[in-house]
Parts: C-alpha cells; sequence; structure tokens
C-alpha cells in the first residue's frame, strides 16, 4: 500500500469537515488554525480524492468543505435540537423557511424577528398565486388562525435556531421564549461572508430546476457547473466518476456495499486498484475500516468524523438495538428479511429471561421493535424494504459485531440492629 494521502496533523481538520462541513475559530480554535495552516494539502486532498471544494475565508474565521452527492442520504440532515428532548431531522418545511431567512438577510444583515416574519410571509403570500409555496400567516385572532399563526412562528425559531447553531446567524434573545410570547422580540444579525459560503450547489435559477424532473435534482445540484457546460459530470458515469461516488459513499457513511455499483465490469472495490486507493483515503483520514467482499464498515473511533453514533448507553431502544443485533447473525438464514412479528418475538423471549427489562414497553413492544430497528437502519445494519412496511432486510455487517449481555450485579445490602 502507498503511502499517506494526508499529513497525520490535518487528519482531525479533515474528519471534522467531513462530519459537520465547517470549522468554525469560535468553536475549536486549534483545529481552525491547523486547517488554515494547512489548507492548500487540505484542498488538494479534498479535491482530488472526493471531487469536494474546500474554500477558507479568514475574513469570516470560517473553512468550508462543500460536498455534493448525486445518491443523497435520505435519513440524515440538519438537525434540530430545541431546550427538550433529542434532536430530530428538521422537516422540510424548516428547511424551506431557512433559505427564505438568508434570502432576507442577504439584503439586510440585521433585521427584527417581527420584519423577518413579515417579509418571508409577503414571499410566501406571492409565490403561492403560482402554486410554488404555501401562504404563511403569522397574525391570528383565534381558533384554526391563530394556531396556524403561532405553528408558524415555531418553524421560523426551528430555522434560526439551525443558523444559530451552524454560526450563520446570531440573536440577542431566547429563541424558545419568543415562540410563547407572541409579544417578545429580538434582533437576528448575520455575516454576509458566512451566508455566502453557506449553500454548496449553483444557483437554482441557473440550474433551471424548475424545467427539470424531480428524480434529477440531486445530480444537478451536485454538479460543479451548469448542465451542459464541459465537465458537468452528468454525462458519465466513467472510471473516475464512480470512484468518486463510492470513496464519498466510504467516508459519508456508516457501511457501503461494494457491489452496489451500476457500471459494467467488476465493481470498483472489487479491483486491486479501486480497493487500495479507497484504504489510502480512509487510513489517510484516521477512519478505522473492516473489509469483507460483500461489504466495508468504516467507523471513528474518536467520533469527530461523524454524527451517527453506534447504539449504546442505557436508554432502552438503544438496548433492544443491541439485542436485535446479537440475534441477527444466529438466524437459520441471516439474510432473509425480517418481519415486525420477528423482531417481537425476539423481544419477548428476552423479557422472559429478564423480566423488568423493557418495562415501560410492556404492553407496546411493536412499538419498541420498530425503534430498535430504526437504530440499526441508521447505522447501515439494515435497510428498510422499500414495498412491505415493517420488514426490513439484514445487511452483511450484521456478522462484524459481536455482543454481549452482562447482567448487573445485585446492590449488596447490610442490615444493622441496634
Amino acid at each position: 500500500m502507498s503511502g499517506a494521502l494526508l499529513d497525520p496533523d490535518l487528519s482531525e481538520a479533515a474528519r471534522a469537515l467531513i462530519a459537520t462541513g465547517r470549522l468554525r475559530a469560535e468553536i475549536d480554535p486549534e483545529t481552525y488554525r491547523q486547517a488554515v495552516k494547512g489548507r492548500r494539502e487540505l484542498a488538494a486532498f479534498f479535491h482530488g480524492e472526493l471531487g469536494w471544494t474546500l474554500e477558507v475565508i479568514e475574513v469570516a474565521q470560517l473553512v468550508r468543505l462543500h460536498k455534493r452527492r448525486m445518491d443523497v442520504p435520505g435519513d440524515r440532515g440538519p438537525v434540530l435540537v430545541r431546550a427538550q428532548g433529542e434532536g430530530r431531522l428538521a422537516p422540510r418545511e424548516v428547511l424551506v423557511c431557512e433559505a427564505l431567512i438568508c434570502e432576507q438577510l442577504w439584503r439586510r444583515p440585521k433585521m427584527s424577528l417581527r420584519e423577518l416574519l413579515q417579509a418571508v410571509a409577503q414571499v410566501c403570500a406571492a409565490e403561492s398565486m403560482a402554486g410554488t409555496l404555501p401562504e404563511f400567516q403569522v397574525v391570528g385572532q383565534d381558533g384554526p388562525a391563530k394556531r396556524r399563526a403561532r405553528q408558524n412562528r415555531q418553524t421560523l425559531a426551528d430555522a434560526l435556531r439551525l443558523l444559530v447553531d451552524e454560526g450563520t446567524i446570531t440573536v440577542d434573545a431566547d429563541l424558545d421564549r419568543v415562540v410563547s410570547d407572541e409579544e417578545a422580540d429580538l434582533v437576528v444579525s448575520s455575516s454576509r461572508e458566512r451566508l455566502a459560503a453557506k449553500f454548496s450547489s449553483l444557483s437554482p435559477v441557473l440550474l433551471r430546476l424548475g424545467d427539470l424532473s424531480a428524480d434529477r435534482h440531486a445530480a444537478v445540484l451536485s454538479a460543479g457547473s451548469l448542465p451542459g457546460e464541459e465537465g458537468n459530470g452528468l454525462e458519465l458515469p466513467d472510471l473516475e466518476n464512480r470512484r468518486l461516488r463510492l470513496v464519498r459513499r466510504l467516508v459519508d457513511d456508516p457501511a457501503a456495499d461494494p457491489s452496489d455499483d451500476p457500471t459494467s465490469g467488476s465493481p470498483y472495490l472489487h479491483t486491486l486498484s479501486g480497493r487500495e486507493r479507497a484504504l489510502n483515503v480512509l487510513y489517510s483520514l484516521g477512519f478505522a475500516v473492516s473489509v469483507r467482499r460483500d461489504w466495508w464498515e468504516v467507523t471513528d473511533p474518536t467520533g469527530v468524523g461523524t454524527a451517527i453514533g453506534f447504539p449504546g448507553g442505557r436508554k432502552t431502544e438503544r438496548q433492544a438495538a443491541l439485542a436485535l443485533l446479537a440475534e441477527l447473525p444466529r438466524r437459520e438464514r441471516p439474510e432473509e428479511i425480517l418481519p415486525l412479528d420477528e423482531i417481537v418475538q425476539i423481544f419477548a423471549q428476552a423479557r422472559e429471561s429478564v423480566p423488568r427489562w423493557a418495562a415501560a414497553y410492556s404492553a407496546r413492544v411493536a412499538v419498541l421493535a420498530r425503534a430498535a430497528a430504526s437504530e440499526l437502519v441508521a447505522v447501515g445494519l439494515l435497510r428498510a424494504d422499500s414495498e412491505r412496511p415493517d420488514s426490513w432486510h439484514p445487511m452483511p455487517g450484521i456478522h462484524l459485531w459481536r455482543v454481549r449481555v452482562r447482567p448487573s450485579k445485585p446492590v449488596e445490602t447490610s442490615e444493622t440492629t441496634t
């Protein structure tokens, strides 16, 4: 195997950029300084090995990695974390609102919340005539109208929260308060340099997305140039395009199927040169790799290079995911489709051995089964069946993990007499 493609001192910065797409001086000054110092090597690595553009904006104290993929993962995206509860994927209306906010802040870098609400409502009212955007009601007297206005206020606050979390804007008051108190207001301030670096695709207007079918949008948005221009990457796939597609999948996803290669001939990762180059990229980044002929498992022991965590901890749903993973390789035919009823039966047997386990789900074992399956889908060990609901396909990666159950020790008590 040839030497490392990246200086080891830059591997942590590269993994952080892969995970989040940006490094900010105010969050991680040391890693930011390393990335700025090694900008040439990082830019050459990302461009040559992954086809991604690295942008260093010192005036905004930001390093931005513009990641583009044609096969965009459907189960990932901006995570919305509110004051209480765990984060969840931001819904579509929040992402649309986020884009509208950026449009307004590009024109006026500092606006009050009320001004933003009115500006977004005006844009939506104009676009609703053409059916491209729904109306965005911000005032309601009572009943359904008031509920819609409150929900829209929550949507805008959630979009602002995403922008604050990524460092594009700042606010001078609590976002939760402005949702509960309709009289509350705040000031939103933005950095034009960070706004300019936020979006990785070319302009949807220049790309003429409205003239294309929805199934072509991801491919066009991930291209580096306009359709019809030389080097737009849409007229292939050739060897280079399939290499980029598969290596991007390896560094971005927890697992990859090497045979999922639509080009003719041997799959790229089955060839000697393709396997060696992919391993070189992963090792240069500091990832750990487990390779089978039918499966590549990529992990980051430091947790820097991914936002995906393997099921663990004290949560019942994650314990259930591990209990399910322990049984999957022991099935008579591990590769066969896994129905919900079989998972329920596995958990019922587990509860016979440990009656107090998952007591909160005693009457809702099917709910626990779906939650456990979702945990394994997130890490690439199960794939949901697109035609049959509540059914999953086990992936070859289930054979790479071994789960041991260690019963907790009983608490020793001592009695004293007086």
